[in-house]
């Protein structure tokens, strides 16, 4: 596993708990400080920045990823509920695909939003470190 995919699933476990952004990056830069050296530092944030493109949908979808997939999952429920009552293969069949791009949406936007929080974390570090060096000369 990579340094920055390493990095990532800290990120992403930060995600899961219940606190605002600015914790999460302070959790996330106490982990980053003590594992990382500051020369990879700057180098997985080149490939983060390499690996994220900012485009209209990608900020969607992460900033909104359960709004973008909530149609799946109305396209899921539709289909389970029509293919029951109608005894119809192709409803059921639809069921599948909703539920399947509702969770693959749903995942992209998390991936998403780890990506943000880590980049944030790290330019947050490189800023600190730049005021301590400007601090001390």
């Amino acid at each position: 596993m990579s340094q920055l995919e390493r990095l990532l699933k800290m990120a992403e476990d930060e995600l899961t708990e219940y606190s605002t952004d600015a914790r999460k990056m302070e959790k996330l830069r106490r982990k980053i400080g003590l594992t990382v050296p500051v020369t990879e530092q700057q180098q997985v944030k080149e490939a983060l920045l390499a690996t994220m493109k900012s485009n209209v949908i990608t900020q969607v979808v992460e900033e909104q990823r359960q709004a973008v997939a909530l149609p799946f999952w109305g396209i899921a429920g539709l289909g389970l509920l029509l293919g029951i009552y109608l005894n119809q293969p192709i409803c059921l069949l639809a069921s599948i695909v909703g539920t399947v791009l509702a969770y693959r949406v749903q995942k992209w936007g998390w991936k998403l939003q780890a990506g943000r929080l880590l980049l944030q974390t790290l330019e947050d570090i490189e800023t600190r470190q730049n005021l301590i060096l400007n601090l001390l000369t």
